[in-house]
């Protein structure tokens, strides 16, 4: 195996495929979500203490960019959710073959939006 390898491994030129992408997005959005967790219990012990508390919450978040990080954390939890439910159908066997696996991540990219919309929507 003579074969010449890169020095440096480019990162950014490296095309992965769809199912790849899911991958990595499904690390990211779960280390988001881990580490929005304390913002977000936050955010409920404020809603629960007093009305006080809870009117300052809702001022808060009623800012576009606290509205922005909450659509972004709500993106992170249906792609963490639902990439989530396709990594159990692997594990359990429904999706053993490439097309299956390329076409489960298309559904993971579709409904994880979707969602998102829908629920951004019916929040905001």
């Amino acid at each position: 195996m003579k074969k010449q390898r890169p020095k440096h491994l480019a990162l950014h030129l490296i095309k992965l495929p769809l199912p790849g992408l899911i991958s990595i997005f499904h690390r990211v959005s779960g280390l988001a979500l881990f580490f929005a967790l304390p913002l977000l219990l936050l955010m409920l012990q404020y809603s629960l203490r007093s009305t006080v508390t809870y009117t300052q919450l809702q001022e808060a978040l009623d800012h576009p960019l606290a509205k922005l990080v909450m659509l972004g954390l709500l993106w992170s939890f249906m792609h963490h959710f639902c990439a989530g439910i396709r990594y159990l159908a692997i594990d359990l066997h429904y999706i053993s073959n490439l097309k299956q696996a390329r076409g489960s991540s298309k559904v993971v990219v579709a409904v994880s939006l979707l969602l998102t919309v829908i629920i951004g929507v019916k929040l905001w």
